[in-house]
């Protein structure tokens, strides 16, 4: 069902606007379709108190790139035991693909004091290998496996600092259990989400990966919702096309 909005000129230059619900045409007429860039939303209008379309800006549109803000996400930063092992896991679980090998162990380790200034490690550590890996569509995995006499447990919830990383599935039952299967802990059964995130059929599993970083599924087939207060409408990964690998 088309829901259709049309404003008509007359030949005097007055217009016509409102609800379009039928029209005939004589004898051709070409139509171009443009995808707008933004998101259409509606938004209380001050003057009238009443919930308008905001056609000047949609949720997550924005003015000319401010160079001096960052594009996005690039990829996130995981310091695992055993890279070898984590990119089977990662593999195994989450259908993983790895990108590149920025460091592998054929090469000499990143050490020494300038490295260690470079990327905050402590004194003695040496990178012995580095990978960058990609799970579906997003952001990069950069996997490091350091060795260092100074590292700490993996962080959890509560620890200060990056404490999970989510993932987006459809069959939450189905990627948990291939999870468990590659060697994660998964801490409870499917739970809800936060109130923004409670949309019908939500569900979150965290899991415990075999290093003990936390990753958690979350599955959002209505997605989210969002205020008026809201800036900005969360970058979602698309739904995979039919045929695309696992």
């Amino acid at each position: 069902m088309l829901h259709a909005h049309g404003v008509l000129g007359r030949r005097d230059g007055s217009a016509l606007a409102g609800h379009l619900k039928e029209f005939h045409v004589f004898p051709t007429m070409e139509v171009t379709l443009v995808e707008s860039p933004v998101r259409v939303r509606k938004d209380v209008d001050p003057d009238t108190g009443l919930e308008l379309i905001a056609i000047d800006r949609g949720v997550g549109d924005a003015a000319a790139p401010d160079p001096s803000l960052p594009r996005g996400v690039n990829h996130i930063g995981l310091t695992v035991p055993d890279l070898e092992a984590a990119t089977t896991f990662l593999r195994e679980a989450f259908g993983a693909r790895v990108a590149y090998d920025g460091l592998t162990r054929s090469d000499e380790p990143r050490r020494g004091a300038e490295v260690e200034a470079q990327l905050g490690l402590p004194a003695g550590a040496a990178i012995v290998a580095q990978r960058m890996l990609q799970i579906g569509t997003g952001p990069g995995f950069e996997m490091f496996e350091v060795e260092t006499g100074d590292a700490q447990r993996p962080a959890g919830l509560a620890d200060l600092g990056w404490g999970h990383v989510a993932l987006l599935v459809d069959d939450i039952a189905a990627v948990t259990a291939r999870a468990v299967a590659a060697g994660a802990e998964a801490l409870s059964g499917p739970h809800p989400n936060s109130r923004h995130e409670d949309t019908p059929g939500n569900a979150s599993v965290y899991l415990r990966a075999p290093w003990g970083s936390i990753i958690e599924l979350q599955t959002l087939p209505h997605g989210h919702w969002y205020g008026s207060g809201s800036e900005v409408e969360l970058w979602s990964p698309p739904e995979a096309a039919t045929g695309d690998a696992s």
